[in-house]
């Protein structure tokens, strides 16, 4: 009989497949992240925590002191590395793709399912771009844990049309890393939802291919990254209100269908894994 432990050591050397149209290859440099990892940036004893950046998340108790039950291990976690008013509107969505509401944390839809989440944020009224820390150099304590304690991990980001090299004013996603399964569910619930996406290719910090990619540091060793244009951000907001103090509360309906298409993509995923 195989137990758990051994499953997960089976699942985790199945080889990973990057994105279709990715190369693989060395992450670039990003010089202009003016600081080279989390704990870099928490050094820096010119920035207050709360008031320059704040850190969230939620972590779902595991209670395994029965003998005669085995609690479920937790399958997904949402993490948005660059939220607040860094990459506008990921925060947001991270709440609701977790299951909570992003204006009062209530769970949404009240019968769940809700998912352990992260997420680092700029609180600054401006320049929170400085506070940008690419992927694969973060390093925050307990964003590595909750996502080596997780089968899957989405992780969720903002990005020009430009950068996605798409035409100006695109409203599109990018769907890459490492886990090919999860990247086709997303990218059929999306076709199904009417939301343009794209199969992500390129440099590591769009396609989310790099092993060292937070995305990827789940317990399988792959995940799923998600790029999204500003204007595809722009327009889950009500107008005059795509700030980091009033998004929460001023979500559209197109917030709600590309929250629902990622949370159907997230089921059928944990449905073809194993109870371990």
């Amino acid at each position: 009989m195989i137990n758990r432990r051994s499953l997960i050591a089976v699942l985790a050397a199945a080889p990973a497949l990057t994105a279709v149209g990715a190369v693989l290859r060395p992450a670039p440099a990003h010089a202009a992240d003016l600081y080279a990892s989390n704990t870099a940036l928490y050094a820096d004893p010119t920035l207050v925590e709360g008031v320059d950046y704040g850190r969230r998340s939620r972590r779902h108790l595991v209670d395994d002191q029965g003998a005669a039950t085995r609690a479920a291990l937790v399958r997904t976690t949402v993490i948005a590395p660059h939220g607040g008013g860094i990459e506008g509107g990921t925060s947001e969505l991270c709440l609701a793709i977790a299951g909570y509401h992003p204006a009062d944390l209530a769970p949404t839809p009240a019968a769940g399912p809700v998912h352990d989440f992260w997420m680092f944020e700029g609180m600054r009224s401006s320049g929170n771009s400085s506070l940008h820390v690419t992927s694969t150099h973060c390093d925050d304590t307990t964003a590595r844990a909750v996502c080596a304690g997780s089968l899957n991990v989405l992780s969720l980001h903002g990005c020009t049309a430009a950068q996605a090299g798409l035409e100006a004013g695109a409203q599109a996603v990018l769907v890459g890393g490492l886990n090919a399964t999860f990247r086709q569910y997303l990218m059929e619930e999306f076709a199904a939802a009417g939301i343009r996406a794209v199969t992500a290719s390129g440099e590591e910090e769009i396609a989310g291919i790099s092993p060292e990619n937070i995305c990827n540091r789940s317990l399988l060793g792959m995940g799923a990254q998600l790029e999204m244009t500003t204007e595809l951000r722009a327009a889950m907001f009500a107008a005059g209100k795509n700030t980091r103090t009033d998004r929460a509360a001023n979500t559209l309906p197109l917030f709600w269908s590309y929250v629902t298409a990622v949370r159907t993509a997230v089921q059928r995923l944990e449905a073809t894994q194993p109870v371990l």
